[in-house]
């Protein structure tokens, strides 16, 4: 019986390790974000203010925000999308409870028709429930077991 445990302990040791080594840096590592808008007729001017007021103060003042971008469709005239990198979840969380994004959020919402969020890497459970608060069309594409991050371009923001 003890070589059976034995056999069973050495059997299940690697594959602990390997989970370990999948959830070790859930929320650690960076993340992006993609956000698609639709902006009602006759507002985009308004619109592209209150997205400079966000930007500008976003820039000011959240460091592990690494890209902040606030493009418009070449087909769409109405659609925009922010692309956004964070340093990691901490990060994320911390852009959705800044009074300068919550604002923009509310002002948004008599500017614009429509708000999604695509969501690419490995959240911490408190970054998804921070997301899925905004009340948002939300949706989250889990990082696979491919793929790597250079750590050594981060390594000075954390």
């Amino acid at each position: 019986m003890r070589f059976f445990l034995i056999y069973i302990f050495f059997l299940l040791v690697p594959a602990v390790s390997h989970a370990n080594s999948e959830t070790e840096f859930v929320g650690k590592t960076p993340i992006i974000l993609i956000a698609r808008i639709s902006v009602k007729p006759g507002l985009v001017e308004e619109y592209l203010e209150i997205a400079e007021e966000v930007d500008n103060e976003t820039q000011k003042l959240e460091p592990g925000m690494i890209f902040h971008n606030f493009d418009s469709d070449p087909d769409n005239e109405l659609a925009f999308t922010w692309s956004e990198i964070y340093l990691n979840s901490e990060a994320l969380i911390f852009h959705l409870n800044a009074a300068h994004a919550q604002d923009y959020v509310k002002k948004h919402g008599q500017l614009a028709n429509s708000f999604e969020i695509e969501i690419y890497g490995n959240l911490s459970l408190e970054a998804i429930r921070s997301v899925k608060n905004l009340g948002l069309p939300f949706k989250h594409f889990k990082t696979t077991k491919v793929g790597y991050v250079r750590g050594e371009y981060f390594k000075n923001l954390n």
